[in-house]
C-alpha cells in the first residue's frame, strides 16, 4: 500500500472518530459518546461526584455539548450548551472559570485596551443563511460586565437576508449594515463585516 493511500485512510479514520457532536443525537452511557465523537474536549469535575465532557466544534461550528456521567459511566443529563436559553444564563459578575464551565471552549479572545475589556466569543446558530453570528462576553477585571451580540458578512455580499425584496433596502449605508433589512444585491467589502448596530 502506497503512502499516500495509507496518510487518506488515516485521515479518513481520524474524521470518523471526530464526528460534528448533534444536539438532536442522545446516548445511554459514555463509551457509545467517545466511540462517535473520540475524546472529549475537557472532562469537568462536579460537587456531586459526577463528570461533564465537553464535546465542541468552535471555531466553525455552533454546538457545544456537555455530557454529564455518574461514576458508573452512565449518563444522567446532556445538554447543547450554546443554545439561547443557556446564553441567557451568562450574568454580570460571572468570572472567567464560571463561563468557561457555562459555555465551552470559546472561539476567540480580542482585547480593548480604552475599555479595558477582555472579549471571548463563540460562534452559535442563527436562521440568516450565511450570515454568522457570534455570541460575545465582556470582561472587565475578569468578570463578566456585559454581553452581545455580532454579526460577520459574507465575503460575496450575498447573505440572502432581505425581508422586503431584492431591491429594498430601508436605510443608508454610512453608518454600516443596518441587520436584518440589506438588500441581498448590495455588493459588500470583501472582508468580514462586524455590525455596530446589535451591540448592547
Amino acid at each position: 500500500m502506497s503512502s499516500r493511500l495509507m496518510a487518506i485512510l488515516a485521515v479518513l479514520v481520524l474524521a470518523a472518530g471526530c464526528a460534528t457532536p448533534s444536539p438532536s443525537r442522545t446516548f445511554s452511557a459514555e463509551a457509545e459518546v467517545r466511540a462517535a465523537y473520540g475524546e472529549p474536549v475537557k472532562r469537568w469535575p462536579n460537587d456531586d461526584g459526577t463528570t461533564t465532557l465537553e464535546y465542541s466544534n468552535q471555531p466553525n461550528g455552533h454546538v457545544t455539548m456537555m455530557y454529564t456521567i455518574d461514576a458508573g459511566g452512565i449518563i444522567v443529563h446532556q445538554e447543547n450548551v450554546l443554545a439561547d436559553e443557556n446564553l441567557a444564563r451568562i450574568e454580570r459578575g460571572m468570572t472567567q472559570d464560571e463561563v468557561a464551565r457555562r459555555l465551552g471552549q470559546h472561539r476567540s479572545v480580542q482585547t480593548f485596551v480604552l475599555s479595558g475589556e477582555e472579549v471571548w466569543d463563540w460562534n452559535i446558530h442563527n436562521d440568516y443563511g450565511t450570515l454568522a453570528t457570534l455570541f460575545n462576553v465582556h470582561f472587565v477585571d475578569g468578570k463578566v460586565a456585559r454581553t452581545s451580540r455580532s454579526y460577520i458578512y459574507p465575503h460575496d455580499g450575498n447573505d440572502r437576508m432581505s425581508m422586503f425584496g431584492p431591491f429594498f433596502d430601508p436605510f443608508p449605508h454610512a453608518f454600516g449594515a443596518p441587520y436584518p433589512f440589506r438588500s441581498r444585491w448590495y455588493r459588500w467589502p470583501r472582508y468580514p463585516y462586524y455590525s455596530p448596530w446589535y451591540f448592547y
